[in-house]
């Protein structure tokens, strides 16, 4: 008799092996569906092929009125919940999907947080010294490399993991980078001219001297000891540029993410272009940026149209 933790294990291996899903995800992914085993170990449920219908809402509620979950956490432990269920029929282990009709919460929609193309001047102004400055202060070297950082955030709309995990032979070419996104999915993005200076600047000036500290890491970009810079690293490097630029919001990665997605479509890009740089497996994801630029029109109208105003 195969017990859920065993059970489970045997799903994570298959997320692992069979969709080649992110660390990251896997761990969150194990820790949900240790709350799940553990509400129905203490029911005295010991098998997934015992949990019924009702035990997935019971279990729902007390992720709510238990554990104190809004709703966003909710909904992600309910879909490793449901994904887990979905598993064991494929696999023919249990005769029903327990779990299909349990709905998370429905999510309040929130609009991503992007900043002006004024401000991510400021920010990567703050960032370091210009690519094109042939001498930067001693003090400022280490900032060549993190204005590079900022810089191909901005020109790629990439996530601070798929950043940290680039290796100097995802540069394709001058103006092509590769990204691996969610599940270990590939893409191609284009830099711009600016990412360009910056990046040749880091490899030239900062980085050799850099990789000179370890074994020789292929990572792209490199912290003071000569290995991967963590995403942590990332989230400081762009929060002291923030203050340097004095700018009185909080800026994150994703930050640069959602301001990458926002000033592509204000220009005109088509929302399946944009989704495919930003690797969204559906285009509803990314539909939420035409949010953004819908109210911003609004905006505009209201102020400029003659027959507009109130």
């Amino acid at each position: 008799m195969v017990k859920l933790v065993g059970q489970i294990d045997d799903y994570l291996r298959h997320l692992t092996i069979e969709r080649g899903m992110a660390k990251n995800t896997l761990l969150a992914y194990r820790r949900d569906l240790g709350i799940y085993r553990e509400f129905f170990e203490q029911r005295g449920i010991v098998q997934a092929q015992e949990v019924t219908e009702t035990d997935i809402k019971d279990f729902a509620q007390h992720l709510v009125n238990s554990k104190g979950l809004v709703a966003t956490s909710v909904a992600r432990v309910l879909a490793a919940v449901r994904g887990f269920h979905k598993f064991l029929l494929l696999e023919n282990l249990v005769a029903d999907d327990v779990a299909v009709k349990v709905k998370p919460p429905k999510l309040p929609k929130r609009l991503p947080k992007a900043i002006s193309i004024s401000e991510i001047e400021q920010l990567l102004k703050a960032s370091g010294p210009d690519p094109d400055d042939p001498n930067p202060v001693a003090a400022e070297l280490i900032r060549i490399r993190d204005r590079a950082i900022l810089e191909l955030l901005y020109a790629t709309g990439a996530r601070v993991s798929e950043l940290v995990n680039m290796d100097l032979d995802d540069l394709v070419d001058p103006e092509i980078v590769r990204l691996f996104g969610k599940g270990s999915k590939e893409r191609l993005v284009p830099v711009g001219r600016f990412a360009q200076a910056a990046l040749a600047s880091y490899q030239v000036r900062v980085r050799p001297n850099l990789a000179k500290l370890s074994k020789g890491s292929p990572a792209l970009f490199l912290n003071q000891r000569g290995t991967r810079l963590s995403r942590q690293s990332v989230w400081q490097i762009i929060a002291d540029s923030a203050k340097r630029a004095k700018l009185e919001r909080e800026v994150s990665p994703h930050t640069f993410r959602h301001s990458f997605a926002t000033h592509l479509l204000e220009g005109g890009a088509d929302v399946r272009v944009v989704q495919e740089l930003l690797g969204h497996a559906s285009v509803s994801t990314t539909q939420i940026y035409t949010l953004v630029t819908v109210d911003a029109l609004r905006e505009i109208y209201a102020t400029a149209h003659p027959r507009a105003q109130r």
